[in-house]
């Protein structure tokens, strides 16, 4: 074959690999329930926890580099502690080794097959749980596909004498492979790739087994290149979680250099012993080096968090998103007493909408990203409580109540809605925001002070209504209905305003588009104070 058509088969192998190993990653999420981010959520109360979750989800997703993204996002957003987070990112390089263990059973020849069945499932059956599985099966035999289409195109490279030399001085210098397995998984992002090309070339007898070895532990510390990017202009502690990943596949690679002939050995002797293929092989090394990676630093959890802290300085704003109040144990005992935890808990959940507005208020202003932040960690705690609270309450209904606490059921059932309603409309603002950056869409001063003035009073409102319902003070609910009238007569005049700056060419049309959304947004948002106020009343009376 001429080398136009190995370059073709490689890189065409390459790209059939990876999108495999994705779209079977996300045929096994939805097969999964897409219930990854809750598991996550449930199951990392302790480091050894959190390894565990990590190794499952990632099996689930078929990549580390997905987890550890997800996990920095939820650090990011306030539903995980760095020390947590530690815990997954552990899991998660335990459970990338899974891909090399498939690729270790050599099942190439069956690859179409495969993808016959897989395309037959996700096509002629109507069924979304069956193309799911489908695109499973579907991305399983693609990943067998590609690699065998990549192994034909480095046949050659045994036979090139420059490639022979490259591998000895790898097997004489382990940093020198170290390095070229890092540059590869980071030019390519996926160290399932790297390892999997590593696979072929080690079972075509290209490279040594001393020489494959140095470049997979640079295949581990590549694949953290994709934390640090998903961790640029993120939180303090997203950032803290992206080096924490870092530093362990680092710490890890330098302790398997020192005594790199013991582990040499160790895997020689394994391959013999099993009967292991030479895949299965470099599967195993993988698996060896990670799981021992993550037995020695697990008991240090606590240490690699406060070297982090001390690397990244920074103060962060950590909201407590997790029920404080809702006891269990109180439901079946006394439902009265659920009843005012669960109102302890309604009026956190409405705090964290008022300090919502105010940041996105002032992301509106400034334009700063770390405003657009904690707007959105303080909806991502909205809607957590949202299902918390509205779980706690519908536990409270089964049992029997009188009919003050009836009322006060249905007053809280219908603020949850509210205050959870106000969550969206307040994302839907900094989406607004943030489009207006995106394209460089101008506003007039006179524009920006209406939206000021708009938001004056619609936090106002805000403000007045949680606090009728935390005092049960109906004077302060009915002066919240007398602003509803005002809000709405702003709502219609900045409108009226603003058309009339657009025609006069003050304002573009994409600026009036961006200005009333803005506005309809807040009216949302004071008819769902309303609302509140209207049942604070109702649960009085």
């Amino acid at each position: 074959m001429d080398l136009q058509t190995l370059l073709f088969m490689f890189f065409g192998g390459l790209g059939i690999f990876l999108f495999g190993i994705k779209f079977m990653g996300d045929g096994l999420q939805k097969v999964a329930g897409e219930r990854l981010r809750d598991l996550l959520d449930k199951f990392t109360t302790n480091p050894v926890m959190g390894v565990f979750a990590g190794i499952f989800v990632t099996v689930l997703l078929q990549t580390s580099t997905g987890t550890t993204v997800l996990t920095i996002g939820l650090v990011n957003a306030g539903f995980m502690t760095l020390k947590q987070a530690i815990g997954v990112i552990m899991g998660a390089n335990i459970g990338t080794t899974v891909t090399a263990f498939i690729i270790g059973i050599k099942i190439s020849a069956y690859s179409l097959p495969i993808i016959a069945v897989g395309a037959a499932l996700i096509f002629f059956i109507k069924q979304k749980k069956v193309n799911n599985y489908g695109q499973v099966i579907f991305g399983f035999g693609a990943l067998f596909y590609g690699l065998d289409l990549m192994g034909e195109g480095l046949k050659p490279l045994r036979e090139l004498q420059a490639f022979a030399d490259l591998t000895v001085q790898m097997a004489d210098n382990p940093l020198l492979g170290v390095l070229i397995g890092t540059i590869f998984t980071v030019a390519v992002q996926s160290s399932s790739a790297s390892i999997g090309l590593l696979q072929q070339l080690y079972d075509q007898g290209a490279m040594t087994l001393d020489a494959v070895l140095p470049v997979l532990f640079g295949d581990n510390i590549g694949t953290t290149i994709t934390a640090i990017l998903a961790a640029i202009g993120a939180s303090v502690a997203a950032k803290r979680a992206a080096l924490t990943h870092v530093i362990f596949n680092l710490i890890g690679t330098v302790i398997v250099l020192i005594v790199f002939p013991l582990f040499f050995n160790l895997v020689s002797f394994l391959a013999v012993e099993l009967g292991l293929n030479r895949p299965m092989t470099i599967a195993f090394a993988h698996g060896i080096f990670n799981v021992s990676n993550t037995l020695i630093q697990l008991p240090f959890v606590a240490l690699l968090a406060v070297i982090v802290t001390k690397l990244v300085p920074g103060d962060e704003y950590n909201i407590e998103y997790k029920a404080k109040h809702l006891d269990p144990r109180f439901i079946g005992r006394s439902p009265a007493i659920a009843l005012g935890q669960a109102k302890q808990e309604v009026i956190r959940m409405a705090d964290f909408s008022e300090k919502g507005l105010i940041e996105v208020s002032q992301y509106l202003e400034n334009g700063q990203k770390r405003h657009a932040e904690m707007a959105t960690q303080f909806e991502s705690a909205i809607n957590n409580l949202d299902r918390k609270i509205t779980e706690y309450l519908i536990q409270i209904s089964s049992r029997s109540l009188s009919d003050q606490d009836s009322k006060m059921h249905s007053m809280l059932m219908d603020t949850v809605r509210d205050i959870e309603r106000i969550g969206d409309h307040i994302e839907n603002i900094v989406e607004l925001k943030d489009y207006q950056k995106t394209h460089k869409v101008v506003m007039s001063d006179t524009a920006i002070s209406d939206l000021r003035e708009m938001f004056d009073l619609t936090i106002s409102t805000l403000q007045e209504a949680i606090s009728s319902l935390d005092n049960g003070d109906t004077d302060q609910a009915r002066s919240v209905l007398e602003k509803e009238d005002l809000i709405d007569k702003m709502e219609r005049k900045l409108r009226k305003q603003h058309i009339a700056r657009v025609n006069e060419g003050r304002c573009s049309g994409a600026a009036g588009i961006v200005f009333v959304d803005i506005v309809s947004n807040l009216e949302r948002i004071g008819d769902h104070s309303v609302n509140i106020a209207e049942a604070v009343i109702g649960e009085v009376r």
